[in-house]
């Protein structure tokens, strides 16, 4: 049984009025005539509980198979050591802060140390996190990278 702030929302939906659009496939709504009925896949209709969405909403909508977002996505920039080196000052400070805090906090001394250890740790995670969210950008986008060409090693 759907809660109270369940059908409140439930009925809300309810009582809007929408209209029918299509959208074409460039993500673009296009009214429908008033004769018109909208046939199944490529129309919207936004009655509540269903994939749809109205055209009054902007946001997040959704395409004719009713499960990706027509919303481009955020280009990522692939890793560089500068950028990571660049991030890095901030959480040296924020640890500093968060050591500090406290009744029997340490020496100011500790805590620099401190925070230069963690960064020593820190940086190369985030440098790894970056690379892994670039794999993924362009795994997502369909263009993953080239394998990497074995090195042979020339030895005797």
């Amino acid at each position: 049984m759907p809660t109270r702030k369940q059908r409140r929302r439930r009925d809300k939906g309810r009582r809007h009025e929408y209209e029918y659009v299509y959208v074409d496939g460039e993500g673009r709504e296009v009214e429908v005539d008033a004769g018109e009925e909208p046939s199944s896949g490529s129309a919207r209709n936004a009655a509540p509980g269903s994939s749809t969405r109205p055209s009054s909403k902007g946001g997040r909508a959704k395409t004719a198979a009713g499960t990706r977002s027509t919303r481009t996505a955020r280009a990522v920039k692939p890793p560089s050591w500068n950028r990571t080196l660049k991030r890095a000052p901030i959480f040296l400070v924020l640890i500093v802060v968060v050591t500090g805090i406290g009744k029997h906090a340490p020496p100011i001394g500790t805590r620099l140390a401190l925070a230069v250890l963690y960064a020593a740790l820190l940086v190369p995670f985030m440098y790894f996190f970056d690379s892994a969210m670039y794999r993924s950008y362009r795994k997502r986008i369909g263009d993953p990278l080239p394998p990497r060409a074995r090195q042979r090693r020339s030895g005797g």
